[in-house]
Parts: structure tokens; C-alpha cells; sequence
């Protein structure tokens, strides 16, 4: 059995996923629009391109996502997804990323269990945690 997380995006997921790719090192896999779909009647004019579903590969962990159509869309809670890293400047880095135009919701610091912990919302409305169990920052 494997799980993976299901991300709602409020028209986004695209530029989520790419944010994703550049950032995080990923590699989007299939993504398939809602023009052309059976679920093209379901989505308003102009939505044509926006994701019905798609999924990107971040490390070993499937993130799949959509645009959810207006008037179902929910800003996402009661979750966050967790990076585990072991160097102190990815994490630093990471963290950076995600932050920009999002909210630091606790800023990455040292605390008793991590060398770093932080966390955030990205600008596309994610919950993240970013845990680091590294030593000193690589030169």
C-alpha cells in the first residue's frame, strides 16, 4: 500500500507544481487539463487549461493536485506536508523558498529535537513543515 497527499489548489496548481520542480527538485509526471476531459462541462469558461488532476515526484513521496473549480475550493487545513533534510544551508534554502510570498508561520530555528525546525505557507496556501536533523552548515 503506499499514500500519497492530494493537494487543492485555488487556480495555481500549475505554477504550484513548477514552483515545486525548480524549488524542490521535482519531476511533474501527467497532468490532465480539464478542456477535453468529461469534466470540461464542470469547469467555468477560461478554465480550459487549469488542472483537473496532475502529480508531481518530489523526492521518493507522489504529490498529486488540481484547480478546484470556484465555489469548491477550500483553503487547505488541519495538515502540513513535512521535508525531513540532514544539511542545515538545503534546509535554510528550503525554507527560504517556500516562505517567499507566503507566511512564516514559526520561523527555522534550532530547537531540543532538530538542528532546524520551521514552519510555513507557501504563497499557494500549502502547510510545511521543514525539519532538519543536520549538523553545521556545509561550506
Amino acid at each position: 500500500m503506499q499514500i500519497a497527499s492530494y493537494l487543492s489548489f485555488n487556480g495555481d496548481c500549475e505554477a504550484a507544481f513548477a514552483f515545486y520542480e525548480k524549488h524542490l527538485g521535482g519531476q511533474i509526471g501527467p497532468v490532465f487539463r480539464y478542456g477535453g476531459s468529461p469534466m470540461e462541462g464542470d469547469a467555468p469558461a477560461g478554465w480550459q487549461d487549469k488542472i483537473m488532476h496532475g502529480s508531481i515526484t518530489v523526492g521518493e513521496h507522489a504529490l498529486m493536485g488540481a484547480d478546484i473549480v470556484p465555489g469548491r475550493y477550500e483553503a487547505p487545513k488541519g495538515f502540513s506536508l513535512s521535508i525531513q533534510l540532514s544539511d542545515i544551508t538545503e534546509a535554510e534554502r528550503i525554507f527560504r523558498e517556500l516562505a517567499t510570498d507566503g507566511k512564516v508561520v514559526m520561523p527555522l530555528e534550532k530547537t531540543f529535537w532538530a538542528a532546524r525546525f520551521g514552519m510555513v505557507v507557501d504563497r499557494f496556501g500549502i502547510p510545511w513543515l521543514v525539519n532538519c536533523d543536520g549538523g553545521e552548515p556545509s561550506l
